[in-house]
């Protein structure tokens, strides 16, 4: 199971990753272990989706990454 999930900073800045073990992957952000991470102070996870397949979860990553997938973030947080 992949997780594609979105984190929120007290600045409102986002960071949009995947990965097959979420509150590992959090734990890191959190330890400074991720570099652009690592500068956001207060992190907290504000969007997630889950998949079985690795590819269709690196798909949805790089659609959220882009212009539209900022658009349909800021949409689901009702901004």
């Amino acid at each position: 199971m992949f997780t594609v999930y979105v984190l929120q900073d007290e600045k409102n800045r986002f960071y949009k990753g995947m990965t097959n073990n979420l509150l590992r992957r959090l734990s890191e952000h959190k330890c400074g272990k991720t570099k652009t991470t690592r500068n956001m102070k207060i992190i907290k996870v504000v969007y997630t989706e889950e998949y079985n397949d690795k590819i269709e979860a690196h798909k949805r990553e790089l659609y959220l990454k882009s212009a539209a997938g900022r658009r349909f973030i800021k949409k689901m947080l009702g901004g």
